[in-house]
């Protein structure tokens, strides 16, 4: 159970990391709509870096948890781990061949994610149809895990549907910032969009049915075994730094348009960030000159480290009951900061088919029986 500074603490990184996170991400991609594998490689990077100093250690591993038994069938004194000069990587709670697994479907599902920007797709629709996982979380389920769901569910999925559907026509020929690429319609752009982020969905889906078996398989059981080894790790910790940092290498494969969005984005307006000055050289100021564009793009990864970090942070100490309830609610916080800031994207329809959807995730979770275990979300 969470103390009231760990709700304040936690809160605090989720709301404040991730709605701050929304609106840096749509000021970027509003002017540079292909910058979605760059974004999602730097917030991949910075996680890594973040989770990289917890996964050493500079003890050697113990041969066992327990003191071997002596000549005399007596049990002697448990020893002490051993110093070494090289640090060496924490004993996983989980094998590498599923986190593996994983690395690929969220890293493809990640880069999809940010990749429908360069359709046409408002940040509103974008987070309105991200919240639809339930429906491909249930079909899923009851077809390969056979799970059964409630009346509620079930209904809650239809509201859902219904949201979704019309949080989408609502925005079906959106004004963009972007030139149109020759030979296609907004309208058809905005179709393959929509395409995309469906396709992401489904791969939410799947992650969330191997997400689910190994916690059965692994997390379960190392949890049980957490009271009695205060020097483990935390499992929220281990599965944010695997899940980042097996995936760094995959951005081999899309260096080409990183160092192209790189050069596009450093011929943005400079800005001139002034540093304080003291003594002799307080009349003068000095600083660095950047591209404005980087501003953002630092503060958008910064806030996703600290988003990412709430999240799992929540996910790891609260039921899915209450990390589905709280997610809901940043969504809606971050969809009325985005028509707040940037405006022009709210109409009725959209605002009819939000209210849909976070209602119907809301009735969805409440519908949920109190033995589900615990499930990650986005």
């Amino acid at each position: 159970m969470l103390s009231l500074s760990d709700w304040i603490t936690t809160l605090s990184l989720v709301f404040g990391g991730c709605c701050s996170n929304a609106i840096t991400l749509e000021h970027i991609t509003a002017r540079y709509p292909n910058a979605g594998v760059l974004i999602t490689f730097f917030q991949f990077l910075i996680v890594s870096l973040y989770g990289l100093p917890k996964q050493f250690t500079f003890n050697d591993p113990q041969e066992s948890k327990h003191a071997a038994n002596g000549p005399n069938g007596t049990v002697s004194a448990p020893t002490t781990p051993r110093r070494r000069w090289i640090p060496r990587l924490k004993n996983r709670k989980v094998p590498l061949l599923p986190y593996f697994i994983q690395v690929a479907l969220f890293f493809v599902l990640s880069t999809l994610n940010n990749a429908a920007f360069a359709y046409h797709i408002p940040m509103t629709v974008h987070i309105v149809f991200r919240s639809g996982g339930m429906i491909i979380n249930m079909i899923l389920g009851w077809m390969f895990t056979k799970k059964r769901y409630t009346v509620r569910q079930v209904v809650s999925v239809v509201v859902v549907t219904a949201g979704i559907i019309t949080t989408t026509l609502s925005a079906s020929k959106p004004k963009s910032h972007t030139a149109e690429v020759p030979g296609t319609s907004n309208t058809s752009l905005y179709a393959m969009g929509i395409s995309i982020l469906g396709l992401a969905l489904v791969l939410s889906g799947f992650l969330g049915l191997i997400q689910d078996w190994v916690y059965a398989r692994y997390i379960a059981p190392a949890e049980a075994e957490a009271a009695s080894d205060p020097t483990g790790q935390s499992l929220w910790q281990e599965h944010m730094f695997y899940l980042h940092s097996l995936a760094l290498p995959l951005f081999y494969l899309s260096k080409d348009n990183i160092s192209m969005e790189l050069t596009r984005m450093s011929s943005s307006p400079p800005v001139f960030l002034s540093l304080p000055q003291s003594g002799p050289l307080a009349p003068y100021e000095a600083g660095p000159i950047v591209p404005s564009i980087f501003v953002y793009l630092l503060l958008n990864t910064c806030t996703q480290l600290v988003c990412v970090v709430g999240v799992n942070r929540l996910t790891g100490r609260v039921s899915s009951l209450t990390v589905t309830l709280i997610l809901t609610v940043r969504k809606a916080i971050s969809l009325l900061l985005s028509v707040a800031v940037y405006g022009g994207q709210g109409n009725t329809e959209m605002w009819v088919g939000a209210g849909l959807v976070f209602i119907g995730t809301i009735g969805y979770s409440t519908g949920i029986k109190s033995n589900d275990h615990k499930e990650k979300k986005d």
